[in-house]
């Protein structure tokens, strides 16, 4: 082999070791830590949900984010092995069900490990270790939305709220960070709260401020008082 050759195969061998290196470690920022209000959710569906709600945050995903440019998405060609859920499954359907149909709670989870989850190692191991993150996140740790406002005394009892007030709920629950907001109208005149994002560094060891949510005249902006 002469030595333009081996200069081929070198550099051949080299952009493998960079793919295969690329393809397990994808760059990401922060993580954003996702929660739906369950009524608003199918309030803003254009398919009504198929089972009644419960008025409650439970988990939309545990996403993988960067600050600018787009965030990392479906980095790994794999499956979940909805096998080894196991005992887990009683306290995901409780936290992370399918609002929208919850005969498919697993493909949910599946859907959301493979979009997201998949990319974020080394911080998320594998499938089976996303799932534990997010029950230790939300019940372990206390992230659960609905219990830090109820601690607030915020209630979820349909009526007007200031955006305000809600997020300084929030605030006392994650160490003062700022969290964002996402809202939908339902009428001409009511505005509903339909997600609310804590957001931790990518370690997860800690809370970080939230980038800005939905801009002014975007269809999920939050104005001064939302219903919840």
């Amino acid at each position: 082999m002469g030595i333009t050759g081996m200069t081929y195969m070198f550099t051949m061998v080299l952009s493998l070791i960079v793919l295969i290196f690329s393809a397990s470690t994808v760059g990401f920022d922060y993580f954003q830590f996702t929660q739906q209000y369950q009524p608003a959710v199918c309030n803003s569906n254009p398919t009504p949900c198929n089972d009644p709600t419960d008025k409650l945050f439970t988990v939309h995903g545990l996403w993988p984010s960067n600050r600018n440019g787009p965030d990392p998405e479906k980095c790994k060609t794999t499956t979940m092995n909805s096998q080894k859920i196991g005992n887990m499954t009683a306290q995901l359907e409780i936290i992370w069900p399918n609002v929208l149909n919850r005969s498919d709670h697993v493909g949910f989870w599946e859907r959301e490990w493979l979009k997201h989850g998949t990319c974020g190692y080394p911080t998320i191991k594998d499938d089976m270790h996303y799932l534990k993150t997010v029950i230790k996140m939300y019940i372990t740790q206390k992230q659960n939305v609905s219990a830090i406002l109820s601690k607030a005394t915020i209630q979820p009892n349909g009526n007007n709220r200031s955006l305000v007030d809600i997020e300084n709920a929030i605030r006392s629950g994650n160490n003062n960070t700022k969290p964002k907001f996402k809202c939908q109208k339902n009428t001409r005149t009511t505005t509903e709260l339909v997600e609310v994002t804590l957001c931790s560094n990518r370690d997860l060891t800690k809370f970080i401020n939230c980038p800005h949510g939905p801009p002014k005249g975007s269809r999920y902006f939050c104005p001064a008082n939302v219903k919840y």
